[in-house]
């Protein structure tokens, strides 16, 4: 538009040439403003909170479903390991996460088949893979109502943390792509950017997130009381208990009960009988899920 105006400015009018317009001028102008908007914008912003901060559950707290079922979901589908690999890990998990009873030796064992997956491959490959299917698999499942959630902290200049016991490389990139300030999650060790097919220390669940917690909150300056936590899951009682802002998110029917005995606040962004089923399906499935590939995420290729 700017250099249409300038043409029309040597055009004659009524007889006489008009003075062309000073493009120099005009940009110096705006430059100017630019600059100064910018000023009014940085003195309007809120100043940092260094003493308080918000940890959000992943699974059915921020994103619809299990973010490790997505993944391995999306790992299947480029060949990375076979169903019956999949399915004969998930079982145990599976089975003890239904029937409640969760035998030492069969944790262990269902844990170092989850490991067995990711021995052997690099730490950028899970990374690489971790965005496509965010794009492909999670961008879209993720909660409107708790994304809202996340951004009002950091708006008041509190920083946000994901707390899941997925693994930390796919929780990280969570975090990046919805502006968060940053995730704790599963640690895998690693040496020379290679898994090893161990943990570091045991996988992020339950009290494990409260202890995460304290250690950053410790770490960071922060004052639990001062800080917010949200969660769907009963499993995170120690984390939501631990700061002074619990929040429970479609919740499970014993951690709904809890928050209304303790007058926490309640979201829950899903309707009716849709709600209903979606708990009950999401507390096997995911719980399942998770228990098999958080520790590591199926990596192996598939055999030939």
């Amino acid at each position: 538009m700017a250099v249409v105006n300038a043409a029309r400015g040597w055009r004659r009018n009524a007889g006489r040439a008009t003075r062309p317009v000073d493009l120099k001028v005009r940009s110096v102008l705006a430059g100017e403003a630019s600059a100064a908007a910018a000023e009014v914008e940085d003195s309007l912003a809120t100043p940092p909170d260094r003493t308080a901060a918000a940890f959000f559950d992943v699974d059915n707290t921020v994103m619809q479903g299990a973010s490790i079922f997505h993944l391995a979901r999306g790992l299947h589908r480029r060949k990375f390991f076979t169903t019956r690999e999949i399915l004969g890990a998930a079982w145990k998990q599976a089975y003890f996460r239904v029937v409640g009873v969760e035998d030492p030796e069969h944790v262990a064992e269902a844990r170092a088949s989850a490991l067995a997956f990711i021995k052997g491959h690099k730490v950028s490959e899970l990374e690489a893979l971790g965005e496509e299917i965010f794009e492909e698999a999670m961008a879209h499942r993720i909660w409107p109502g708790t994304r809202a959630l996340a951004q009002l902290h950091l708006d008041q200049g509190q920083r946000v943390w994901l707390v899941t016991a997925a693994p930390v490389e796919i929780a990280t990139i969570i975090a990046r792509r919805l502006g968060l300030t940053g995730a704790l999650g599963t640690v895998s060790e690693h040496k020379d950017g290679v898994y090893t097919g161990r943990l570091v220390g045991e996988m992020l669940h339950g009290g494990a997130k409260a202890e995460a917690v304290k250690a950053l909150a410790e770490r960071e300056g922060l004052e639990l009381e001062r800080c917010s936590a949200y969660s769907d899951s009963h499993n995170d009682l120690p984390m939501l208990s631990l700061v002074g802002d619990p929040c429970v998110i479609n919740p499970d029917g014993r951690l709904r009960d809890h928050a209304k005995a303790n007058g926490w606040r309640i979201r829950d962004y899903r309707t009716g009988r849709k709600a209903a089923r979606f708990g009950l399906a999401a507390a096997g499935l995911a719980g399942a899920v998770t228990g098999t590939v958080a520790a590591g995420v199926a990596l192996r290729r598939k055999v030939r």
